[in-house]
């Protein structure tokens, strides 16, 4: 009995090695909690002053309205303005009249998250490595057990992905917001808002595609991505002069010293697919100059129907096609191993 009491047990409390996968969440969680502000709040504020810029749009024109009917200079009539029958004129338009409206309407309210997600992105990458050594940070990370590829991929995920998804569930609800604020107005006047605004707007479509651009923005954006990573792992100091004026000069001396005739092409090729790519990624939407349909959209000046087919998801999926995003994903992959190699030996504030 006493030999069998004696027998060493193995700790009952003893923990397993957390797994990869639960160390990445975890890191993604410390992200977004040390940037929330930029993540979370910045897209969410901007949609809400999207709403309340329209908010305010309606209530100015009530105002002007209900000044011009109490002067005499126009007459409210149930649905009747100056004798005219809203009723009637809005069943004259045509339908595709309608749907061009509500889904301009639509999208022009949903921009501000993603004008907030541009700087957003661009700022964190920049800061994302740098920032850590310079408040010394980086020496205490470096003593967990966490990779400096697992800790670099984290942010990369939150650049490219955690960011845009927020922005663009934000831009979404934004949609939603404007189409529930105009309803209410349109139903207090009489009209129906299911006849003038839902039905007529492709809402589904836009949603998807929103969604649908997540996987374009990421692809897009890596070199962009890349390079400000690489810059912020390698520069001592000031890594925003280094990762603007870099690229500028570069671009300023093949074009001064006609560099890009050497291999019988344009200078502006240079600008658009090396100083463009690495600065302007960030920018949503900045893929579709690079698309083969763009100088015929702009021949055929179509541009509320050009923005419209844009935005729909199959024309999102189908920029995934593009061999300038591929290229560009390639070349932001390696800078995104040359910076996880440097973090590696710059640990210096």
């Amino acid at each position: 009995m006493n030999a069998i009491a004696d027998t060493p047990q193995a700790p009952r409390n003893a923990m397993a090695a957390p797994h990869p996968t639960h160390t990445f969440k975890l890191l993604l969680k410390r992200e977004f909690w040390e940037h929330r502000g930029g993540f979370f709040w910045a897209p969410i504020i901007a949609g809400g002053i999207s709403l309340l810029l329209t908010l305010m749009g309606i209530v100015v024109l009530l105002i002007l309205g209900h000044k011009a009917a109490a002067a005499g200079e126009l007459q409210v009539d149930g649905v009747t303005i100056n004798g005219l029958d809203i009723a009637l004129l809005t069943g004259q338009l045509k339908p595709e009249d309608l749907r061009t409206g509500a889904d301009i309407l639509l999208l022009t309210n949903s921009v501000l998250p993603y004008v907030v997600l541009m700087f957003v992105v661009f700022f964190y990458c920049l800061g994302s490595l740098y920032d850590e050594r310079k408040d010394r940070s980086v020496l205490f990370w470096k003593s967990l057990p966490v990779s400096d590829t697992e800790t670099v991929l984290s942010k990369l995920a939150s650049a490219v992905l955690i960011a845009p998804i927020i922005a663009g569930l934000v831009a979404i609800a934004t949609m939603i917001g404007f189409l529930v604020m105009v309803s209410v107005v349109i139903a207090i006047y009489g009209g129906n808002p299911f006849t003038l605004l839902w039905g007529p707007a492709h809402l589904g479509t836009l949603v998807l595609g929103h969604l649908s651009w997540i996987p374009v923005y990421a692809l897009w954006a890596l070199p962009t991505v890349g390079w400000l990573m690489l810059c912020s792992a390698w520069a001592r100091s000031k890594p925003f002069l280094w990762a603007i004026m870099v690229p500028l000069f570069a671009g300023i001396f093949v074009a001064w010293f006609d560099v890009m005739e050497l291999f019988d092409m344009q200078s502006g090729w240079f600008w658009a697919n090396v100083v463009g790519r690495l600065l302007l990624g960030t920018v949503p939407g900045a893929h579709l100059p690079y698309r083969g349909d763009a100088d015929h959209m702009l021949q055929n000046h179509d541009g509320v129907e050009a923005v419209l087919r844009e935005a729909s998801p199959i024309a999102m999926l189908n920029s995934l096609s593009m061999p300038e995003l591929w290229i560009g994903a390639v070349a932001g992959a390696a800078m995104i191993f040359v910076a996880i190699r440097l973090r590696r030996w710059r640990d210096e504030g």
